[in-house]
């Protein structure tokens, strides 16, 4: 067997503190949850990636009637490069989730999905 480690690091910060291309990408995902097709949580998600290559890509979560399964957003919008621009990397991430109220503020762990805590 051969054994790898993977490791990641996740920040977040107040939108004003980020650059001003990562605002426009955090904008994009913003955008992108408006068109979720989310009618069983009401909780939309929106990701937007920008590539090694300069393109810009957003996508967004889609559920179906046996939900909880459906696809992310960060699923769509990956499957959605790799399948326009094979070989390309992901050089940013951004999401944004929102309820019927507003978009949160802070990240939201998968466990908060399923209990539906916002």
């Amino acid at each position: 067997m051969i054994e790898k480690q993977i490791t990641a690091k996740i920040a977040f910060c107040a939108l004003e503190e980020l650059p001003e291309e990562e605002k426009k990408l955090v904008q994009i995902a913003k955008d992108a949850s408006n068109k979720a097709y989310a009618p069983y949580s009401n909780f939309k998600v929106g990701a937007a990636i920008l590539l090694d290559n300069g393109e810009v890509l957003s996508g967004n979560n889609q559920e179906n009637a046996a939900y909880p399964s459906g696809l992310c957003a960060e699923r769509v919008v990956l499957f959605y490069a790799n399948s326009c621009y094979p070989g390309a990397k992901v050089m940013t991430l951004a999401i944004a989730a929102r309820n019927v109220k507003d978009f949160t503020s802070n990240p939201v762990p998968l466990a908060d999905l399923a209990g539906r805590h916002f």
